[in-house]
């Protein structure tokens, strides 16, 4: 692995647990294993750049999780109950600390880091688009799949929140039913597609 991609996932990795405010650069360094002069090398604008990279970074993996966990369910609204399901099992198994980055950054920066805050809402921009390409290749009419994508990203960042506040994985199930019945009653009025062809097609979608 390059030394700046290590960098930003180590920056990732300290977002996701304790936000920008608490994350220093020696800290990060530290936790990249590498040399702070190293750091403004790799990132002359220092840690608001390598926060920046490792928000697009992090941003391109995980919209890539969309067809990764639905292409396996050939029942698109169970999919979503699936997901949110493993998602919570995934911050359970964390101590609760599996928060996206890219929520976290948004909610503490948006007032005092106006160039983050554009960043993270370019990362938010490629989920809506990549994931309404994803929905409509699964069978939803364009305008649906847009929604359904909003619909998506809301209850997962706010399940995040309420599940870390909690110490609950309650709201990511509450969550993943209310949107997963919302597809069903979507794609009941749509034409159905094969199988096969459909996770094929949502997978070279989301790409």
């Amino acid at each position: 692995m390059d030394t700046d991609e290590r960098i930003a996932l180590a920056m990732a990795e300290l977002l996701r647990k304790q936000g920008y405010a608490a994350t220093g650069i020696k800290q990060l360094a530290r936790a990249a294993g590498a040399p702070t002069g190293s750091l403004y090398h790799h990132f002359k604008g220092g840690k608001r750049e390598i926060a920046a990279a490792a928000l697009r970074r992090t941003g391109a993996a995980y919209i890539q999780l969309l067809p990764l966990l639905l292409d396996a369910h050939d029942d698109l609204a169970a999919g979503i109950e699936a997901l949110f399901a493993e998602a919570a099992e995934d911050m359970r198994g964390t101590g609760w600390a599996n928060m996206c980055p890219v929520g976290t950054v948004t909610a503490e920066t948006a007032d005092t880091e106006p160039e983050l805050r554009e960043v993270a809402a370019e990362v938010m921009g490629t989920w809506v688009e990549a994931g309404s390409r994803y929905f409509t290749a699964r069978g939803l009419a364009e305008t649906d799949s847009r929604t359904v994508v909003f619909a998506v990203l809301s209850a997962l960042e706010g399940a995040f929140i309420l599940a870390r506040g909690l110490r609950s994985p309650e709201p990511f199930h509450a969550a993943g039913r209310t949107v997963g019945t919302y597809v069903a009653s979507l794609r009941a009025e749509q034409p159905k597609t094969p199988t096969r062809a459909r996770a094929q097609a949502g997978r070279r979608a989301a790409t």
